[in-house]
């Protein structure tokens, strides 16, 4: 399969808009607007850290793991599946490419207990296509999806 011309994904209106401030990178802190995320940042053992904080990874890991279930919710549902019991794990991995910069790799395990192997990857590839993590970092980071 060639890629074809890009497909534009991008929002035609807003309707939310989450507004986040870090203070001192990966060593310090992030607020929201709203006061509802308020955590210290710090960097991971493997990268040098003292690792008592979170990281951008582990935030990008919950997000994209909650957005992508959601879509797959909201797949499920239109097409009149009830997904209870599913879930969706991601992790995030970060490296140096080629650029000598920095780059991400995301790996998304997704549990559909209730639904055979076949719709399964029907609903997943699906989703892939409606949630907007996916939709953001399609041609520009690795996102591999595995069914279990």
């Amino acid at each position: 399969m060639t890629d074809g011309p890009a497909v534009d994904t991008r929002p035609t209106k807003i309707m939310f808009v989450a507004e986040a401030t870090a203070h001192g990178g990966r060593d310090g802190y992030v607020t929201s607007q709203d006061g509802q995320l308020d955590l210290r940042v710090a960097m991971p053992p493997q990268l040098g850290g003292d690792g008592n904080g979170t990281n951008p990874e582990q935030l990008f890991a919950a997000g994209y793991s909650s957005c992508f279930h959601n879509a797959l919710i909201l797949v499920g549902n239109r097409e009149g599946y009830d997904l209870t019991g599913s879930t969706v794990s991601a992790k995030v991995g970060l490296g140096p490419n080629r650029q000598r910069g920095y780059g991400l790799a995301v790996a998304l395990s997704v549990s559909l207990p209730v639904v055979d192997p076949h719709l399964a990857t029907k609903l997943v590839d699906a989703a892939h296509e409606v949630c907007p993590y996916s939709n953001a970092t399609r041609g520009n980071i690795d996102v591999t999806i595995l069914l279990g």
